[in-house]
């Protein structure tokens, strides 16, 4: 798409979306219009990931435009982006751009950090600048999370923390939108201002309003797809996450599993109407037409599949995310196939309005350039060293392939082209072995070093923190937060 002309941008993000939970996305039964109309009316990118399906790496490599291996640090949820690195929020503030946050960023979050806004307006960060220490203890040694058992105890209709917060971030968005219309003449600005509005649902507790949790009845909601025991992987990663972060252990059947989706879906709608209420209130000002709007999540949700709740794993529904692109100049209803990841929205940002910035990691491309879908030997990667694993997991993302590597623990390959349910791992086919040598040697360069030692890398700073933080016994003192809180609501530590 050659000649992106400048133009406001509206970036929403939410959290824990899992790529498929849109009617938009072929899930007809999931009530998503605000997002369905989105994407009838822009480009929607069906092989986005995250660059780690985890909150807080995720969110840093949004913001510096890098991944992890390349940062070299925002490995977990106790190493928070602090804004030492730069990112594409202080690229333009630096050139006089308006650039302004509401909502939830999860960053360090301490008196002094420059996050490189030009305002912050109900920010969510780590608790105490330190976010979830319980992550650095990767060994097998901890005991289970206890907050796991809250995901099924908790799921239900009703109001939380979470549900509060996203309708004070969608309002504080509206009247941002609103007043920006108002006194958009009278500021007379020549360069095109970013709103970043990032939303906290559909991440649990699993507690939706009501009117949306009814909308999904049992009968409606099908169970979650190798679910049964019997149908489950069995492969090391996967009984490590469980030990650590056991979701499904308090689950006692299709009940249970049926109520905990109604919460999770019922809270992608109630996410989708705060979406509709500010795209509305973008119209209502008189900005729809010189303001392009681009939808992410951070991360996606396992939702039962596999009897996997959370994220934490390099299957589609934790690692892949939902990504709509639409406005000014960005063709309608147009689906594309090209590999895209969140490190992307860097130079998509920059081109968006008109800064000429240089790509801070060679992978990251911009989405303008990826709408005619044209890339067909793009590959995309992804990274996790968070709580639930013992070893690092790599990914490697073409537009047919996905290639999971691990340091010691047995690779998996699936054929997204013929499994898009990634349901037969083909890694070991000896029928696949050429491809399977391809693609290593492929993610080998991608990655810029071995998994091998990046995985030493990471661990060798997780150990500095853990000791900065008292070691393991203090920590494990500390307790464990099942979510992090709202601005004003303490933290519920068990």
């Amino acid at each position: 798409m050659a000649g992106t002309e400048p133009r406001n941008l509206l970036l929403i993000l939410s959290d824990e979306h899992t790529p498929r939970a849109m009617g938009c996305a072929g899930t007809s039964w999931v009530r998503t219009p605000a997002l369905d109309r989105l994407a009838a009316r822009g480009v929607r990118f069906r092989s986005a990931i995250t660059p780690s399906p985890i909150c807080v790496p995720a969110r840093a490599a949004l913001a510096t435009g890098q991944r992890l291996c390349v940062m070299g640090r925002h490995f977990d949820n106790a190493d928070a982006y602090d804004g030492a690195i730069p990112s594409w929020h202080h690229a333009l503030r630096a050139a006089g751009h308006r650039v302004v946050s509401i909502g939830k960023l999860h960053f360090r979050g301490l008196p002094g950090d420059d996050h490189g806004f030009s305002e912050e307006k109900r920010p969510m960060h780590v608790v105490d600048g330190k976010g979830d220490l319980l992550a650095l203890i990767r060994d097998g040694s901890a005991p289970p999370r206890k907050g796991a058992a809250k995901l099924s105890a908790l799921a239900g209709p009703g109001e939380s923390d979470y549900t509060r917060y996203d309708r004070d971030i969608a309002s504080d968005a509206q009247i941002w939108l609103h007043e920006e219309g108002r006194t958009q003449d009278a500021r007379g600005e020549t360069r095109p201002w970013v709103l970043f509005v990032s939303l906290v649902t559909p991440h649990f507790p699993l507690i939706a309003p009501p009117e949306h949790f009814y909308a999904y009845p049992p009968d409606r909601v099908p169970m979650p797809k190798a679910y049964a025991p019997g149908d489950r992987p069995d492969h090391p990663f996967l009984r490590d996450y469980a030990g650590t972060i056991p979701y499904d252990a308090p689950v006692r059947g299709e009940a249970d599993v049926k109520r905990m989706l109604a919460g999770y879906y019922g809270l992608v709608s109630f996410m989708d109407e705060q979406v509709g209420k500010i795209l509305a209130a973008l119209e209502d000002a008189g900005l729809a037409a010189t303001t392009r709007v681009l939808y992410a999540s951070d991360h996606g949700d396992n939702a039962g599949a596999r009897g996997l709740w959370g994220k934490s794993t390099m299957y589609d529904e934790s690692v892949g995310v939902p990504m709509i692109l639409a406005g000014p100049g960005v063709p309608e209803g147009r689906t594309v196939a090209t590999p895209a990841s969140l490190i992307d929205v860097f130079p998509t940002v920059a081109e968006a309005v008109g800064l000429d910035v240089a790509t801070p990691d060679p992978e990251a491309r911009s989405l303008f350039s990826l709408v005619d879908g044209d890339d067909q030997d793009r590959a995309v990667t992804s990274e996790c060293h968070a709580s639930g694993s013992r070893e690092a997991a790599f990914l490697l993302r073409t537009r047919r392939w996905s290639y999971v590597r691990y340091v010691t623990y047995p690779a998996q390959l699936f054929d997204r082209a013929a499994d898009p349910e990634e349901l037969r791992d083909l890694a070991s086919d000896p029928a696949q072995a050429a491809t399977v040598a391809a693609l290593e040697a492929r993610l080998a360069s991608a990655l810029g070093a071995a998994p091998e030692e990046i995985d030493r890398r990471v661990k060798a700073r997780q150990a500095a923190i853990l000791a900065a933080a008292g070691g393991r016994e203090a920590v494990l003192a500390r307790g464990d937060l099942p979510y992090s809180p709202p601005p004003g609501v303490r933290p519920a530590w068990s």
